[in-house]
């Protein structure tokens, strides 16, 4: 299975799929029954970018395909459907888990300081970093568990930012 996912390693890479003899490429599933041009969002395991989700497209391989798209080959272990919409959130809350999009990636982190005009200041744990984001780059975060969407409790965090 492969992916064109903007945000990703940006050296080509060899795309491989399992295709069974005699499928319409258009019928074969790929992988968690993901069919070619399903939207998906896939992790990485590369250095710095640990816990980011990027947006991609399930493709399939073609050696004569000479796009610039950015191509990935990826197990089903870094690979979720995109999330679904959920209500629409006026506001976040202080310690609530949410997802921030940065540098082309879904990150995951924790309402450190509600500001003013709709901005928020998100602490990541994994870098240690708090950055200020605005509302239209935060979404609710959502884990892919066996098959399913959860929105997780919100946190209740002992140590303060």
């Amino acid at each position: 299975m492969c992916l064109c996912c903007p945000g990703m390693n940006p050296k080509k890479q060899k795309i491989e799929h399992n295709l069974s003899p005699g499928t319409s490429p258009k019928k074969q599933k790929i992988g968690h029954n993901f069919s070619p041009g399903a939207a998906v969002e896939v992790s990485s395991d590369e250095d710095g970018l640990e816990g980011a989700w990027f947006s991609g497209t399930i493709n399939l391989k073609d050696d004569d395909d000479d796009t610039k798209l950015l191509r990935e080959e990826v197990d089903g272990l870094r690979l979720r459907p995109s999330p679904p919409d959920v209500e629409i959130v006026d506001r976040f809350e202080a310690l609530e888990q949410v997802e921030a999009l940065y540098n082309d990636g879904w990150w995951v982190g924790v309402v450190a300081k509600v500001l003013k005009d709709d901005k928020y200041y998100v602490y990541f744990e994994s870098s240690d970093e708090k950055l200020k984001f605005r509302h239209s780059d935060l979404r609710v975060h959502q884990e892919w568990i066996n098959g399913k969407w959860v929105i997780p409790s919100k946190l209740k965090l002992i140590s303060s930012f």
